[in-house]
């Protein structure tokens, strides 16, 4: 039986796609266990056709890299199957994770066809792990993505995430909600995320309270006693403004004000939003209640926020459940992870991926990722991929271009460079600290106001430049005549 404790499941090897396994056998039959390859972790196309995506994930990530082994339920596995050797058999029974990492950290504004994540390694090992750098990268920064474009749609006003009951299993539910606090969420419904990360729980009560009382004022009163200094009444059960406003407000002055606390909030989960909270914003006014917060839920997303807004609906805070947690717009990140280099005698190898569909022509070697900023502004520009060990002279003109268009130049001057991947995993040992979540999204909240609000558009918004360096292009031309 599979615990429900995903913190239980800490060992996720056998979580790999059959191929992995397959592949790696053939690599040991082939005696090739000690061949070093370069594998690139990239995405080709923003969610939702945004400006960019939010890196996230890579503290579980690490968490998956350092429990990597194999036990003899697994090995037995593999040995049923009569297709794998003896060779292979006892590798994993010795098996002992020996690759490098570097990954952007979280809460980054990441870009297509930039590498996010590369690992080098043994072939057989950095094939093997291929599926879980995937799923865990892909699943966050989707969700991270996801949750940024609905707290910019609220315009100031705080996001709860309360998507636990619609998300995709209870990993879904519990990791979702942590990169949608990355994303700029300030809690959470689920529980569990407050217990394990400390991410707020917040939530008050159902509909089925407000039912389960005689009345909607008997249910309000008892949970006013309860809760007076933190009072949030759901509304909307019966008519929200001919019963529940007016009974909240009976509850507030009769429960809460006499206490010597105010109340928190109201809840409106259902019908015209922007209408009722206008009205209900104009009768907790007239009670002398101005700083009682309307908070709204009901399938909400950036562009029915956005619209409610628009429409001057009076809301201080949203719920927003499903079309968060699922990303339900565009649920894929789509992220890939190709081979890019082969390391023979320590010299590196350039390796590509060509196809009639540009799009999926990988770049080839092993990179790293320069963010250039205007010091004038203190705004991103672009991104520079370039060779490993390469060198952006911040002091001197640097010139970009477009690496389809290469045409398209520009001379940069004033500028300056910083280095987006971090060595996480050196010969297999994590040498990367991770940041507290409050860290990462404090530090997401920062990269952010670095780029201009042009890239931010939720429709056709600015491409913001990801470039090859001169050095990079030139490795990528050959290869594509070499294989044309």
């Amino acid at each position: 039986m599979i615990s429900l404790d995903w913190k239980e499941r800490k060992n996720l090897t056998m979580l790999a796609d059959f191929y992995e396994f397959t592949m790696a056998n053939g690599y040991l039959e082939n005696n090739m266990e000690n061949q070093i390859g370069y594998f690139d972790m990239f995405f080709r196309s923003i969610p939702d056709d945004g400006g960019f995506a939010i890196m996230a994930g890579v503290e579980q990530l690490i968490e998956y890299l350092r429990n990597l082994k194999f036990n003899e339920e697994d090995i037995a596995y593999f040995e049923s199957k009569k297709i794998f050797g003896e060779k292979f058999l006892n590798y994993l029974r010795n098996f002992k994770f020996k690759c490098d990492v570097w990954a952007i950290p979280e809460g980054t504004p990441i870009f297509p066809q930039e590498p996010i994540v590369i690992v080098r390694g043994p072939v057989v090992q950095a094939q093997l792990i291929e599926t879980m750098v995937l799923l865990t990268i892909n699943h966050q920064s989707l969700i991270a993505t996801k949750a940024n474009r609905i707290v910019r749609a609220a315009n100031g006003r705080t996001v709860m995430e309360f998507g636990s009951r619609r998300a995709q299993g209870y990993e879904g539910a519990i990791l979702g909600a942590r990169a949608a606090y990355i994303g700029g969420c300030i809690g959470t419904a689920n529980t569990i995320v407050d217990r394990d990360f400390n991410i707020p729980a917040l939530g008050t009560m159902a509909h089925s309270w407000v039912q389960m009382f005689p009345t909607e004022l008997d249910a309000f009163r008892a949970y006013a006693k309860i809760y007076p200094d933190n009072c949030t009444l759901l509304v909307d059960t019966y008519n929200t403004l001919k019963e529940g406003i007016p009974n909240a407000i009976t509850v507030f002055n009769e429960e809460i004000v006499p206490l010597g606390f105010r109340p928190k909030g109201i809840r409106i989960d259902s019908g015209d939003i922007a209408y009722l909270s206008k009205e209900a914003r104009k009768m907790l006014d007239e009670a002398g209640f101005p700083d009682c917060m309307i908070v709204a839920s009901s399938s909400l997303d950036e562009y029915v926020i956005r619209d409610l807004l628009i429409q001057g609906a009076q809301i201080d805070s949203f719920g927003v459940g499903e079309r968060l947690i699922t990303a339900k717009s565009q649920p894929v990140f789509g992220g890939v992870y190709k081979l890019t280099t082969i390391e023979k005698d320590g010299k590196l190898i350039p390796t590509i991926k060509v196809s009639e569909n540009v799009g999926k022509i990988t770049t080839p070697g092993f990179k790293q990722v320069y963010r250039l900023f205007d010091k004038a502004t203190n705004k991103a520009i672009a991104d520079v991929i370039t060779l490993h060990d390469e060198i952006i002279d911040d002091t001197k003109p640097y010139e970009i271009f477009h690496p389809l268009y290469t045409w398209k130049r520009k001379t940069l001057e004033n500028f300056y460079s910083k280095k987006l991947l971090v060595k996480i995993f050196e010969d297999g040992h994590c040498i990367y600290e991770n940041p507290t979540i409050h860290e990462i999204k404090s530090y997401c909240k920062d990269q952010l106001d670095l780029m201009w609000d042009e890239v931010k558009r939720f429709e056709r918004p600015h491409r913001y430049f990801v470039d090859l360096s001169q050095k990079l292009w030139n490795i990528k031309d050959e290869l594509l005549k070499k294989h044309k």
